[in-house]
């Protein structure tokens, strides 16, 4: 960290600038500290340069004088380098700064006045345009003062860019692309993947633009970094790791899994390479039978596997309670995936396929009735893939567990239904088969395989839907939109900026490692290759009001309105964490919300004629979510009411939503057999899918 004095020489206002006054200030930046030994360019010159401020200078603009010559511009102070250095010891380099604020003091008229910056700059060659910070103040457009009104609009054109070119790290650029890199078609067929974005076939939300040239095989096709874990992906500085967040990253996930997991895991299981020999093997990846060096430990030392299991073994250490059917439904209401589960309503669950799918099997009236019955289904989602996903060297079926209410409050597994597509085609329906609860014999044995594949299904489908792309990714067009439509002096800007942090950075590097052809979803979750594909054709039933939680819960039927109930709701299960927890972080939410909301615009006129708010939710609606703009459901943003409904919601995504379907992974899908993509039975049954 530094703090640095500056001076600048700025008119008081009075006497057309004859009274001239110092104004004294002091800046605050913080160098890179991670991973310098990179920095090629750095020396002891350049941190001379600094520390006798040549590299860094400022220069003030008027809010109350005229430049003359610039039309409605405010005037421009002398440009002022930084003085008096005081300098914590940091690496010898010359790249990036970050510049963090700036108080000016004794300013006339004005007293204190506060910049937050919080941006990474770099040296002013590297720039087409001078960087503009504002003060730490807040304006609607056409509140904001006539001289730094251009500025205002200047500064969003800025980020916006021109849409040219390869991106590199110091522009401070934000546009769309489609997902047109997860592929590789010069490595061959098996690595090319459909445009997702692009055609009404395969539509999908919108990333940020890199500029990478095309593949020489497909010119449709953005070419790849050349290492797999390549962390230099183009995203706007600010939207990069911080320092510990990097660091954290890069000890835990390289180290750790790379160069010291894999040759234990090698060495462990090389009778069948790929698959364990037991539960044993399992169970001493997190009992301390893998030893690992004492260097990574100490990196990982809040981490070690063995915490995994406090959540899994909860019935006084018994090593099997995640395998009983009460765990097994449990996790529906509480574990890392409980955003599934429906309110079954009729009997059997009628198919949106094909009158033909249908549940194979009666249940009571009573039950319905009641509001007893249950269901986590994915049938309809999983049916028309299932072709191409058992082409594949991973095996599954379609499923659809039904479950029942007890008069305890917790949820038993009635019935397990099993599908897969007609070998004779599709329209001779499906082949299903019903599994029921059993404690002995071979019965026991295949209940606990329907169960498998039930999980295998839900940990694919949460991965893939429910966490990346019902969070990850449906949110990096409202990133992207904010930072080019809302100026950083508007308060909408403001108020969802920080639940944005990191987003970008993330998703790229999902681009790279994970969600690409041949990265570790593909390895992992049961579609395979056809992974991406798959999130794609779900996209098409996203509607941005039902990801309200009081919506989604509606219409799941897990809660009805009632208006004498906490939060207007009233839950037919009552032990359900996800919703009771949820219910009051919504609240929250949209109470800070509205307050916040309700300070800036005093009515909806107000909303209306924000010509950066209308901006905003226009191009979010046209190029960001592009291939859902012609959508009925879309707010039509032109009341204040509607302003605070869509900005608790993006909040909720980006923030409780993803807490919810993200943390529970360590708990829950970091031990394999009990939900992660785990897959003893498919890989038993590589030749015949069929139980």
């Amino acid at each position: 960290m530094s703090q640095n004095n500056i001076v600048d020489v700025l008119n008081d206002g009075t006497n057309n600038g004859i009274n001239k006054k110092k104004i004294m200030g002091t800046v605050i930046l913080m160098k890179k500290n991670v991973l310098d030994f990179t920095d090629l360019n750095a020396s002891v010159l350049d941190r001379l340069h600094e520390m006798i401020g040549k590299n860094i200078s400022i220069q003030l603009i008027s809010a109350v004088n005229v430049d003359l010559e610039n039309g409605l511009k405010g005037k421009l102070g002398k440009s002022a380098h930084l003085e008096d250095w005081i300098t914590t010891v940091t690496p010898l380099t010359a790249g990036e700064t970050a510049f963090k604020t700036l108080t000016l003091e004794d300013v006339p008229g004005q007293g204190q006045i506060h910049f937050v910056c919080n941006s990474w700059v770099y040296p002013s060659k590297k720039y087409k345009t001078d960087r503009i910070f504002f003060a730490n103040k807040t304006y609607l457009p056409s509140e904001t003062p006539i001289l730094l009104l251009k500025y205002r609009e200047e500064e969003l054109v800025n980020l916006r860019g021109d849409g040219k070119g390869e991106l590199q790290e110091w522009d401070p650029v934000y546009e769309y692309a489609f997902y047109n890199d997860l592929g590789n078609p010069d490595k061959g067929e098996k690595h090319i993947r459909p445009v997702l974005g692009a055609s009404s076939e395969y539509p999908y939300p919108r990333r940020g633009r890199t500029g990478r040239s095309w593949t020489k095989t497909d010119h449709n096709t953005e070419s790849r970094l050349n290492l797999l874990m390549s962390l230099n992906i183009y995203v706007p500085r600010d939207e990069r790791f911080g320092h510990l967040k990097l660091s954290d990253f890069l000890a835990c996930a390289l180290k750790a899994i790379f160069q010291f997991l894999r040759p234990e895991l090698e060495a462990l299981f090389d009778n069948t390479p790929n698959e364990f020999d037991s539960f044993q093997d399992m169970l001493k990846l997190y009992e301390g039978g893998i030893k690992l060096p004492t260097a990574i430990l100490d990196n990982i030392r809040e981490h070690i596997p063995a915490e995994m299991l406090k959540e899994i073994f909860r019935t006084d250490g018994n090593r099997t309670a995640w395998r009983t059917d009460e765990e097994f439904a449990r996790e529906m209401l509480a574990g890392m995936h409980p955003v599934m589960i429906s309110h079954l309503q009729e009997f059997p669950p009628e198919s949106k396929l094909d009158e033909l799918y249908e549940f194979s099997t009666s249940a009571t009236v009573k039950a319905i009735a009641e509001n007893r019955l249950f269901i986590l289904d994915y049938h309809d989602a999983l049916m028309p893939y299932l072709r191409r996903i058992n082409s594949t060297s991973t095996k599954t079926y379609a499923s659809r567990t039904v479950l029942f209410l007890k008069d305890d409050g917790t949820l038993r597994s009635l019935a397990i239904e099993l599908s897969l597509p007609h070998p004779d085609g599709d329209e001779f329906g499906a082949i299903s088969k019903v599994y029921k609860p059993a404690e002995q014999g071979v019965e026991s044995s295949i209940w606990q395989l329907a169960k498998a594949y039930v999980a295998v299904n839900d940990s694919g489908y949460h991965q893939l839907i429910s966490h990346w792309l019902h969070t990850h990714a449906v949110i990096e067009p409202f990133v992207i939109a904010t930072n080019r439509q809302l100026s950083v002096l508007h308060p909408i800007y403001k108020l969802l900026h920080p639940h944005f942090r990191d987003t970008m950075n993330i998703n790229a590097i999902a681009r790279q490692t994970l969600i690409n052809a041949g990265g570790f979803l593909e390895l992992t979750v049961f579609p395979a290759r056809y992974a991406m594909e798959f999130s794609s054709i779900v996209y098409k039933d996203w509607v941005f009001p039902e990801q309200a939680l009081p919506a989604d819960l509606i219409k799941r039927g897990l809660a009805v309105k009632d208006p004498t109930s906490p939060h207007g709701l009233r839950l037919l299960i009552e032990d359900y964490p996800y919703a009771v927890d949820g219910l009051e972080i919504w609240s929250s939410i949209k109470t800070w919300v509205q307050d916040y909301c309700s300070f800036y615009y005093d009515n909806d006129d107000m909303v209306r004629k924000d010509s950066e708010l209308q901006s905003w939710w226009t191009e979010l609606r046209e190029e960001g979510h592009g291939d859902k703009k012609d959508e009925p459901w879309w707010p039509k943003m032109q009341t204040r009411k509607e302003l605070i409904e869509s900005c608790t919601i993006i909040i909720w995504i980006a923030s409780a939503l993803h807490a919810a379907v993200n943390f529970g992974q360590y708990s829950y899908g970091g031990y394999l057999p009990n939900q992660s993509n785990y897959k003893p039975a498919i890989h038993a049954r590589r030749r015949n899918p069929r139980i």
